[in-house]
């Protein structure tokens, strides 16, 4: 009977200490709150065990972004920084784009997908992301469609500041001595809000400043002329347009492909360019002025120190402007930094000076200025689509920023469509 007793008295100490153990290590996955992206910058640094993916256009079609992605895995490690291209042709194999960002979402330690530029299709994959993992944080950057739209489904979209700079893009022409203004475009980029809001925009403070605006149509570069059409109907136009709007008009390219060959041509033929549509000394300049920079490669100081060296050397100092960091580059690893920060519990998600941190990452010298996206329509204001610019640099003998980061810019621009 002793013995039986014994048995029994340490067969539930055993029972005792297997309960005790259960309570003090809880399951490691848990229930809804528990799989929703880390957004409030609260909990304590991930480590090392995760990864990020970026997702970009090709090198040929969005240089600036794909460089951009390559730097922040170079910083990281190819073992946690994921890397996919989306198709050139994304309007017609939106299937393709979709799937290439879905792909990213197999990977069982994936925590962000940023996807820069947000071609059409990316709301539906983070749509279909969001339902099969919550956890995964979905960035858009530069979104082609709607925001309101991506909005719904992405944690964060953040686009160039089509407001701001519809107003600001005119204001610099003016002070720099233009009395017309020139926006090339076609219809696809047309019929995004953005594109379309900031033409209206720009029309608005022409009038407003006593200038004259233009809208100008050229090939769209992913139709059947591609590339090459594009850029020598682009060419060809320039000295037409000059000839016809005067030598103090300045001009503006909805589309990367175009930028090239209008820097070029502004050069030989005279006329101003303020800034490119994604801004950056990378965008157009080296193509158009003939520079190798091989050597300055991810020193953007270095890169505007010389493409403004050839400007000035070419005649045109006090012409010609741009962003004195890329943006397609900033928006890229920048993304990736604030994911970074924000899975890491340093930062959150949808605070604008967190963003503006990681941004000044890659743009130390660089002033930065934004707002949260307003509805022109509606006049709501969203707390998850920023719009976001940098100061304008003119390129000169010295060159000098403008100060946009400063200015103030008008309500009633913040509601015209």
């Amino acid at each position: 009977m002793k013995k039986f007793l014994s048995m029994l008295l340490a067969l539930a100490m055993v029972l005792s200490l297997a309960a005790c153990s259960g309570d003090s290590n809880p399951p490691a996955s848990g229930g809804g709150d528990q799989s929703q992206p880390s957004g409030d910058g609260g909990g304590e640094d991930a480590g090392d065990n995760y990864h990020i993916g970026i997702i970009t256009g090709s090198v040929s079609q969005s240089e600036d972004d794909r460089r951009g992605a390559e730097a922040f895995q170079a910083k990281y490690g190819e073992d946690r920084i994921k890397l996919a291209i989306y198709p050139d042709n994304f309007t017609e194999e939106m299937e393709t784009s979709i799937q290439t960002i879905l792909n990213m979402s197999d990977d069982p330690d994936m925590k962000a997908i940023i996807v820069n530029q947000a071609v059409p299709g990316t709301t539906e994959a983070f749509r279909q992301i969001k339902e099969r993992r919550p956890d995964i944080i979905c960035i858009a950057g530069e979104p082609h469609e709607d925001l309101p739209e991506i909005g719904s489904a992405a944690d964060l979209a953040c686009t160039s500041d089509f407001v701001s700079r519809g107003y600001l893009v005119i204001r610099a022409a003016h002070e720099l001595g233009c009395d017309t203004f020139v926006h090339v475009s076609f219809p696809r980029h047309l019929a995004y809000e953005s594109m379309s809001r900031r033409a209206a925009i720009m029309e608005a403070t022409c009038e407003e400043f006593g200038m004259t605006f233009v809208q100008e149509t050229a090939p769209d570069p992913i139709t059947d002329v591609g590339v090459p059409g594009a850029q020598a109907f682009i060419l060809e136009k320039v000295p037409e347009w000059v000839e016809k709007y005067g030598q103090n008009t300045a001009f503006f390219a909805t589309n990367g492909a175009h930028t090239e060959p209008l820097l070029k041509r502004l050069m030989e033929c005279g006329g101003y360019f303020v800034e490119a549509d994604m801004p950056s000394p990378l965008k157009g300049y080296p193509g158009a002025l003939g520079l190798d920079l091989t050597e300055e490669a991810g020193d953007f100081e270095k890169i505007l120190a010389k493409v403004e060296e050839a400007i000035v050397a070419g005649g045109g100092a006090g012409r010609f402007g741009t962003w004195a960091y890329s943006y397609g580059y900033t928006l890229s690893a920048g993304l990736a930094q604030h994911a970074m920060n924000v899975i890491d519990g340093k930062s959150e998600l949808l605070d604008m000076d967190d963003l503006s941190a990681a941004f000044q990452v890659y743009t130390p010298n660089a002033e930065w200025n934004g707002s949260g996206y307003v509805n022109a329509t509606t006049g709501v204001k969203s707390d998850n689509v920023f719009l976001v610019y940098q100061d304008t640099y003119i390129m000169g003998d010295p060159g000098w920023y403008l100060g946009n980061a400063q200015v103030e810019v008008p309500e009633k621009y913040f509601t015209v469509s």
